[in-house]
């Protein structure tokens, strides 16, 4: 984000800085106004969405801050008010303000700071404009989103001397006209963004000489040919249609330091000399296909511009470029890594090539104009790079050579995602040779190298001790479906790598044979057909595990004692686990380990009428087989019984031999009847809601 953007944001409607941040009744020294629902101290008053529909007049003398916005007042004229002759900031933006008197504005002498966006000043402009003329101290304006035409603004602003914060935006300006600043040489900030600008007229800005900061982003520019704005700090043109952007030539070197010039139509990289402070440059969401001397120009190109066919100086441009230390071209059309374009980018940190067309990396500069016979010929010493961090992820990469790192030895992070590359075996005395004969990129012996991302590349096995001598602490190979992990792969990486990404690899427990990890705090495993959790993990002290969409009938009691005091957090949901062995979970939450979708996560039960469904939380244990234990104790239950019933018919019997006539016996063999015990009551019945048939 552009400094101009986050001063805008830190200012809310244009200086939130100067709101308190919450206006409450305090014990000492304020009173709230019985009539109203404001909230007032003796030098701040909030009437903020409290319904009002005309200027509040019931209210303490000596304020100075005065905020009014989001209610329904459609003036400010004839509106007498007494003791604001103090009132130095006053907020009325997202009203209905279509008409202002001088006689109102005449009563606010010290008013520093106007707020008025979101309102309808474009209706009675003449009139408000003119009690604009009576505002001779205001420094900041807002007049953003008012409907305002060029020629409106130009006379709100014609007599306002003192200004230094100017907000248009949101308008329906579509140009500049020269004069239009004229009578605001104090100016210091200008936001002119989301309009419909497409003409700056020459001299526009020539009374501007304190101007820093311009928002032009949004409008529909299509030609900077022009740009003499030596002082500016910070300039924004994104979201344009710009195709050409040339600086003029100045005895001055320019202070420019922020220049956003993302989602143009520009063709080639700008043309900025004497750019000697630009630390923040954003070309990303354009066109431009080569950073080579002497490119052709494409193919559908036509030139539309006389000043056009001065680009073809495009090193020289960059040699002036000695501060940027974040550029972004991201999103353009180039095909070629041209080394040699970032010599000169001395303080180069952060580079992104994201979402290009690039096959290839240029070592050596192409003086001739001409594509290269070898596409990756090793570059000069010289050609070493200061950037930490390169994005490179998007493209069409197959192969970097050794060099490509060997170059960029200060490199911490690299995104290599949605290519086609494929790691090599490491090479050394002890780890065999380079297996693929130039068509695998060597990741090993990068030794500052610390995140390396290669999701969706393709990759169908890591071949052994790929990153050797790579002190790396995060890895990500995520989404390269039926990715083969041996045991070797991760070799060298057990006491540094920290966070590991495996997801959506559709890898089974054969495919994934994971080392001893010392120091792996975050793993992703979520996305596979795993129904065991790799042996080599009961080492590592875990704290994040996701293992989401997988195969997992349960968690293991060992793998979960072993990560007892380190683990955090978990999730689980998308696996089949059985409702009948769900201690694990129970394991988890005695550990004070948060079950991130516990609310998720189902588990099943399988009985002769179907499978069944139901959460983890609410799982029917009442229709699981009962343990061992239970039933032994069960039988033990059964056989005393019978022994007690036994006992009894046996001591029936003698009395009945004493007293045949009274047993009523016939004979003396005994017939004991079967014994029908009481069937059990069925299980009391379950909410529906918590078990589901599948």
């Amino acid at each position: 984000m552009l400094l101009f953007e986050h001063r805008m944001a830190e200012r809310g409607c244009l200086l939130l800085w100067l709101l308190p941040s919450v206006l409450r009744a305090q014990s000492s020294g304020e009173t709230r106004s019985r009539s109203m629902p404001c909230q007032q101290s003796p030098t701040k008053v909030s009437c903020k969405g409290v319904g009002l529909r005309k200027f509040p007049k019931e209210l303490s003398q000596g304020v100075k801050y005065l905020e009014l916005s989001n209610n329904f007042i459609q003036n400010l004229s004839g509106t007498y008010m007494p003791g604001f002759g103090q009132l130095e900031y006053l907020d009325v933006c997202f009203n209905q303000l279509e008409a202002v008197s001088d006689t109102t504005l005449a009563q606010l002498p010290q008013l520093r700071f106007l707020l008025l966006g979101s309102n309808h000043l474009d209706r009675n402009y003449l009139a408000n404009g003119r009690a604009f003329h009576l505002l001779r101290n205001i420094e900041v304006l807002d007049l953003s989103a008012n409907n305002l035409e060029s020629h409106m603004a130009g006379w709100y602003i014609s007599n306002l001397t003192r200004l230094r914060m100017l907000d248009l935006s949101g308008n329906k300006m579509t140009s500049l006209l020269m004069d239009i600043f004229r009578s605001t040489p104090r100016l210091r900030e200008l936001d002119l963004s989301n309009n419909y600008i497409m003409e700056i007229e020459k001299g526009a800005f020539e009374a501007l000489e304190e101007l820093e900061v311009v928002n032009l982003a949004l409008n529909s520019l299509h030609c900077i040919s022009g740009f003499s704005l030596t002082q500016l700090r910070v300039l924004n043109l994104s979201h344009n249609a710009l195709e050409l952007f040339v600086s003029e030539e100045a005895a001055e070197p320019y202070l420019l330091q922020v220049l956003d010039l993302s989602h143009n139509r520009l063709l080639y990289f700008p043309e900025l000399p004497k750019a000697h402070y630009l630390t923040h440059l954003n070309l990303s969401n354009n066109l431009i296909a080569s950073l080579l001397p002497g490119s052709r120009h494409p193919g559908e190109f036509v030139l539309h511009y006389k000043e056009m066919a001065r680009f073809n100086r495009t090193l020289r441009t960059a040699a002036g470029l000695t501060h940027v230390a974040d550029l972004d071209l991201s999103n353009n059309r180039l095909q070629l890594f041209p080394f040699t374009f970032f010599h000169s980018l001395g303080s180069l940190h952060s580079l992104s090539l994201a979402m290009n067309c690039l096959q290839d990396v240029a070592g050596e500069s192409l003086a001739d104009g001409t594509e290269p016979s070898d596409r990756s010929p090793a570059p000069p010493e010289r050609a070493n790079l200061s950037v930490r961090s390169l994005d490179l992820h998007g493209n069409a990469i197959h192969v970097l050579p050794r060099w490509f790192f060997d170059s960029l030895p200060q490199l911490e992070t690299i995104d290599l995602g949605s290519n086609n590359l494929q790691p090599c075996e490491s090479q050394g005395s002890d780890r065999g040779g380079n297996l693929g004969g130039g068509t695998c990129t060597p990741f090993y012996n990068v030794p500052r190298l610390k995140h390396l991302r290669l999701c969706n590349n393709n990759i169908t096995r890591l071949q052994p001790y790929a990153f050797n001598r790579t002190s790396l602490l995060s890895l990500d190979l995520s989404g390269n479906k039926d990715l083969f992990v041996p045991k070797e792969a991760l070799g060298g990486l057990e006491f540094s790598l920290q966070k590991l990404s495996l997801r959506g690899n559709q890898m089974d427990n054969s495919k994934t044979e994971l080392p001893c990890l010392d120091t792996l705090k975050v793993l992703d495993l979520s996305g596979n057909n795993l129904s065991l959790l790799p042996a080599g993990l009961l080492c590592s002290p875990l704290e994040s595990l996701d293992v989401r969409n997988n195969n997992l009938l349960m968690l293991e009691k060992l793998a979960l004692v072993s990560w007892s005091h380190s683990l955090k957090d978990v999730s689980v949901a998308g696996n089949p686990f059985s409702c009948c062995s769900l201690a694990w979970l129970d394991v988890l939450q005695a550990a004070g380990v948060g079950v991130r979708d516990v609310d998720e996560a189902l588990c099943t039960y399988w009985d002769e009428s179907g499978n069944f469904s139901a959460k983890i939380t609410s799982s029917p244990w009442w229709l699981c087989p009962q343990p061992k234990g239970t039933s032994s104790l069960a039988l033990l239950v059964v056989v005393m019984s019978l022994f007690f019933l036994s006992s009894g018919i046996c001591c029936l019997l003698k009395k009945g031999q004493k007293s045949p006539e009274r047993v009523g016996l016939q004979s003396n063999r005994v017939g004991v009847l079967p014994h029908h015990p009481k069937r059990e009551e069925p299980a009391e019945a379950k909410p529906a809601d918590s078990i589901t048939k599948v």
